[in-house]
């Protein structure tokens, strides 16, 4: 088998793995599949970071091969125990025979509990070090970024960042550095897995880019476990997660939704032209028609959520809960919400989401709107109205 490593610099080399099927990931749409990278450092004792989900290991196998022989190999280190990253961990171990492997705390308790392995990993603290010879690694824990046993590599000598699942995400290319990559597709890519992934743990991000800043850690290089690697433009994604962890709403609203006889769809369209008419930039977003995933990318930096539904049951419409539990676990913050949906006899879908976006700690716009069956003009006007509401919070919020 033959696969082809990259070098990224003299020293170290990428030799993961390039998933180009993968369309879904714990429930994320990865419409541009993904990869999974593993690094091979080439110091006086040469040291492999991280492995691939188990699929792939052949492969991890064949690149590391193409660099040096993989019994070669002295040191494997973990960054996180998530399977995309350690499936692969007990056969390369098998193959490579190392002196040593190495996790965080959490990350020995993980693997262990993931693999029963028959190997003894060796715990690393944060601020642990460890000598390859000729160069060094540094290690800081950073929990919750995005498991309990999440920690990040730092190569001294090469000013380089083996960031695991940060700055990171789900695309596939033929090409291994972001600077090769349309800045388009890169913010992009990378506002969907921060929305999807990090999100929740923006405090906890804010906390880390200030700890680098305070240690002086320089960086040249950010090698994440997933996507491109970053290298003359390492600045551009350290500033957008500074801008995403700290959620400064814009003058952006997503109008979320589904229908059935499409009542729900005009009152959507109605809410979604007023905002247009007041100069608010809208998304409107049918959830039989678009990914839970692309929803939370739109919300990330949208200052309004307005989400219908039509009654169905004496509840919601089964997308629509499927989405407010998504929204609820990622815990979207300065946001404000409003709810609206048709009806035929009951109508109690607008108040359970409005309920539910309260139960979030987010604040909301009026009442629950419901119009009875097809908006007519009376109803259409109140989603005018709601529009304008909703209009007035966001500019007022800008100033």
């Amino acid at each position: 088998m033959e696969f082809t490593p990259v070098k990224v610099t003299e020293r170290v080399y990428w030799v993961g793995a390039v998933d180009w099927n993968i369309r879904d990931f714990h429930g994320y749409s990865t419409e541009r599949g993904s990869t999974y990278n593993a690094y091979l450092i080439l110091g006086d004792k040469i040291a492999l970071i991280d492995t691939v989900k188990a699929p792939f290991c052949e492969e991890l196998l064949a690149r590391i091969a193409a660099v040096i022989n993989p019994e070669k190999i002295d040191y494997i280190i973990s960054n996180h125990a998530e399977m995309d990253h350690s499936g692969a961990l007990p056969k390369v171990i098998a193959a490579v025979k190392p002196e040593k492997v190495f996790a965080s705390v959490m990350g020995v308790k993980a693997l262990n509990e993931h693999f029963h392995l028959d190997y003894e990993i060796v715990p690393l603290r944060d601020g642990d070090t460890l000598s390859l010879g000729n160069l060094s690694l540094k290690f800081l824990e950073t929990r919750m970024l995005h498991w309990p046993d999440s920690m990040v590599t730092y190569l001294v000598e090469e000013r380089l960042l083996f960031s695991q699942d940060g700055f990171g995400m789900h695309l596939a290319t033929g090409e291994r550095f972001a600077d090769e990559l349309d800045p388009v597709l890169l913010r992009n890519q990378a506002a969907k897995y921060y929305a999807n992934i990090i999100l929740p743990y923006s405090q906890l991000i804010l906390k880390l880019i200030e700890r680098i800043k305070t240690l002086g850690i320089a960086i040249d290089i950010i090698a994440p476990d997933h996507g491109p690697i970053w290298r003359s433009d390492v600045g551009k994604i350290l500033s957008w997660y500074q801008e995403w962890a700290e959620q400064k709403p814009r003058q952006k609203a997503v109008v979320v939704y589904d229908t059935m006889w499409q009542s729900t769809d005009l009152m959507a369209r109605a809410i979604a032209d007023g905002l247009a008419g007041e100069g608010i930039e809208v998304k409107v977003m049918r959830l039989r028609a678009t990914d839970r995933s692309d929803v939370m990318t739109e919300v990330l930096d949208a200052g309004a959520i307005i989400i219908g539904s039509p009654t169905l049951n004496n509840g919601i419409f089964p997308t629509v809960a499927d989405m407010l539990v998504y929204l609820k676990g990622l815990k979207p913050k300065n946001k404000f919400g409003a709810a609206f949906g048709s009806y035929g006899w009951s109508g109690e879908a607008p108040g359970i989401i409005f309920n539910e976006l309260k139960g979030m700690g987010m604040e909301t716009i009026g009442e629950p709107l419901k119009v009875k069956y097809v908006p007519d003009g009376d109803g259409l006007k109140k989603c005018c109205e709601l529009a304008k509401e909703i209009s007035r919070r966001l500019k007022k919020g800008g100033e």
